[in-house]
């Protein structure tokens, strides 16, 4: 049976030091943009923990997904989406 892994975005509220430590967040690049709505398609699986920020991501055909400052989201490869970006993002992100 297939499953809908690939509209999944999967959120960690405020995991802790040790967890972001052992995914090594802090080496990770940064992204920054301002309060802005677009769309974007992951050709890759993409983690990132958010730094600042207030976004709701839209899965096309999907639910909003709201996210922010202390989340680590991870967003599956495949998946169409649309940024509304509602406070300016900083965030470590790291593809794969």
């Amino acid at each position: 049976m297939a499953t809908q892994q690939t509209t999944e975005i999967k959120i960690e509220r405020q995991p802790t030091q040790e967890r972001l430590n052992q995914l090594r967040v802090s080496s990770w690049p940064i992204w920054t943009k301002e309060v802005s709505e677009f769309p974007w398609t992951y050709d890759e699986q993409e983690t990132c923990y958010f730094l600042a920020g207030d976004v709701v991501v839209t899965p096309d055909g999907g639910e909003p997904v709201a996210m922010g400052k202390g989340d680590l989201v991870t967003f599956p490869a495949g998946m169409s989406c649309t940024w509304n970006i509602r406070s300016d993002v900083r965030k470590h992100y790291q593809f794969g």
